[in-house]
């Protein structure tokens, strides 16, 4: 350890983070390559240029987050395993092939530098697992209560294969509307563990990346006219975000969603619908009726779609305006509306 880093140390092992780490002098070209270069490394990135060369061809698509979750460890994830999935994941949304990723960090006076090496760890490993690479990065220290120990900001780009094309606006009536595995696992972890509550087994978040399973689905059936990850708002935000945009009404199966009996159980101790809980490995699918047993089977196959189920199917709009309808367990219809708000705010 240089002589640089070792000016954090405090009480024994106690590494904090100094503003002097955002400077841009010897403490931030230590903490670039004790912390991020040697967890994130790879042939671009090592080369610490200004930006990132990088050679692409074809249609790309390319998005950008911000990732505020509190706390910041959760069982089954971090902020710095969500900031790599979720990103890998709004880019497979769209079809493509996930490539490169950038990294900012904003990060509190104070956090623990022991933290930071397990959360930039954490990316490393998410990175490997979705086959990216993190090719560029910041970091900036503010002062002490500026911030909220660290968040994180991410870009990504990925590749479209030729003849894919997926939108949002692309849901037909007669599609199939399939769902990768079980509903609300993210948000129920993140409360609980946000409010203390215990459950006999463990509740994780399915914090993953999709890019595999997205791959397998159109090998199966390139004709996917949807693909979503119901992140926040969950199922409920996102099947009418799909409709609005598409022009239909949308119905599904109450009985068929699949759901753990933990999400459940929080759920209905703190009086929350599991539609409206936030995904982080999770998607749905639009599919044309022909080709969804197809792609179901594809799904089952992967180790991010094993739970996969057909949920509903698309409709032609019965009213003046695009709707969502539950067909309940006892036979009746319930409007599925829009989330007016945040349930449960800094939830990725």
């Amino acid at each position: 350890m240089s002589n640089g880093m070792g000016k954090t140390m405090k009480n024994g092992n106690d590494r904090r983070i100094l503003l002097a780490h955002g400077s841009g002098g010897r403490l931030t070209r230590d903490l670039v390559e004790q912390v991020f270069s040697k967890a994130l490394a790879n042939p671009i990135l090592d080369r610490m240029d200004d930006a990132a060369i990088l050679e692409l061809e074809g249609r790309l698509a390319f998005t950008a987050d911000s990732h505020v979750v509190s706390p910041i460890f959760f069982p089954g994830g971090d902020i710095g395993r969500l900031s790599i999935t979720g990103t890998v994941n709004d880019l497979a949304m769209m079809g493509a092939r996930p490539l490169y990723i950038s990294a900012g960090f904003i990060i509190e006076e104070g956090f623990p530098v022991d933290d930071l090496e397990s959360i930039v760890a954490s990316m490393g490993e998410a990175a490997r697992e979705a086959g990216v690479e993190v090719v560029a990065g910041d970091t900036k220290v503010v002062e002490r209560g500026a911030a909220d120990g660290v968040f994180i900001t991410t870009s990504g780009i990925g590749s479209i294969p030729p003849g894919i094309h997926v939108s949002g606006s692309g849901a037909r009536p007669g599609d199939t509307v399939i769902i990768s595995g079980t509903v609300g696992d993210h948000g129920a972890t993140v409360l609980s563990k946000r409010e203390g509550i215990d459950f006999d087994t463990e509740l994780k978040s399915d914090c993953a990346p999709l890019g595999s399973l997205v791959s397998d689905m159109l090998a199966a059936s390139p004709n996917l006219h949807v693909l979503r990850d119901p992140t926040r708002g969950g199922v409920a935000a996102t099947l009418n975000e799909i409709a609005a945009s598409s022009g239909v009404d949308i119905e599904i199966d109450e009985g068929k969603i699949p759901y753990r009996a933990e999400v459940r159980a929080a759920c209905e101790l703190l009086g929350l619908d599991p539609l409206v809980l936030a995904n982080e490995g999770k998607l749905m699918a639009f599919v044309p009726a022909a080709g969804a047993e197809p792609v179901l089977e594809a799904m089952r196959k992967n180790r991010y779609g094993g739970a996969a189920a057909i949920i509903g199917s698309v409709k032609e709009v019965e009213s003046s305006r695009p709707r969502v309808y539950a067909r309940t367990i006892l036979g009746s219809r319930r409007i599925i509306s829009m989330p007016t708000g945040e349930q449960l705010p800094r939830i990725c």
